[in-house]
């Protein structure tokens, strides 16, 4: 008995480490790419540009998987926790705190860029804020998509961004292939994401994450931009939600059919093999 109480407690203080793991791993993220977002919204395009946003977050990225790296692999990404849960490397408990940990997170950075930026948001907005309009402040904190973009633009090119994003990871972390090695992981993960910006971010922002766009969007409801947050768009909130879940399941699909089940790892003779033969 007291053997299975031990071991329930080590589950549940390893599930709490991985919770917090990735809250500050997303909370790091998210502190460097919202704030950059603020600078260059209410600067008015003189302390900052689109590059400069894509930059802090390939930088937040970066320092975010080293900080929650060792500890809970750094998904800092809902879409990339429900798919490691869908295939059966996570349990539906370390799903739970997984998210529970990127949500809370991500909620945290957003409520410091509005405190960090309370006198300018309400400057720029002349104490009115909106969604919409020459003075909106709400797409510091969420992504929305562009005025020329339909909802099944918006989609597809979420979806599409965060295929993008898994294959990237994959073949970064695939040992089986041609791998990178552990220390170089985080800033060539940073150097993916910012790739994705430069390249797939004029329709919708390049959310990619459900854990980066959701608990902000909750949070400026509930700071003063209301429920407009949610309803603004043709209701397009779910796009970045759903999309990167779906593209993140298709890019794992494809990488395994693709690469991973052509791919056989090296065993311990052929190491040793290979060893004597260069010696």
């Amino acid at each position: 008995m007291l053997e299975k109480t031990k071991k329930v407690f080590r589950i549940q203080n390893t599930t709490m480490r991985e919770l917090l793991a990735e809250a500050l791993g997303t909370y790091i993220l998210m502190v460097f790419g919202l704030s950059s977002v603020a600078q260059v919204v209410l600067g008015k395009g003189s302390s900052g540009q689109y590059l400069s946003i894509n930059i802090a977050f390939g930088v937040g990225v970066t320092l975010g998987v080293y900080a929650a790296g060792g500890i809970s692999g750094a998904h800092l990404n809902a879409a990339i926790t429900v798919t490691q849960c869908i295939l059966g490397k996570l349990s539906l408990s370390k799903l739970a705190a997984y998210i529970i940990g990127q949500f809370l997170g991500s909620f945290m950075a957003a409520a410091t860029v509005f405190a960090l930026y309370y006198d300018a948001i309400y400057d720029f907005a002349n104490g009115n804020l909106t969604v919409s309009g020459p003075t909106a402040t709400a797409m510091i904190f969420s992504t929305y998509p562009a005025p020329n973009v339909s909802l099944q633009g918006a989609f597809f090119t979420e979806f599409m961004a965060t295929v993008m994003l898994i294959l990237g990871v994959l073949v970064i972390h695939d040992e089986k292939n041609n791998g990178a090695t552990k220390s170089a992981q985080p800033m060539l993960t940073g150097m993916l994401v910012l790739g994705i910006g430069l390249g797939m971010g004029l329709n919708t922002g390049y959310a990619i994450n459900p854990s980066r766009d959701l608990p902000p969007r909750i949070f400026t409801a509930m700071a003063g931009w209301g429920m407009d947050v949610f309803t603004g768009d043709h209701s397009c909130w779910w796009v970045p939600v759903v999309a990167p879940i779906l593209g993140c399941l298709v890019g794992v699909f494809i990488y395994k059919i693709c690469i991973d089940f052509h791919n056989q790892p090296v065993n311990e003779t052929q190491k040793e093999q290979a060893s004597t033969e260069t010696s």
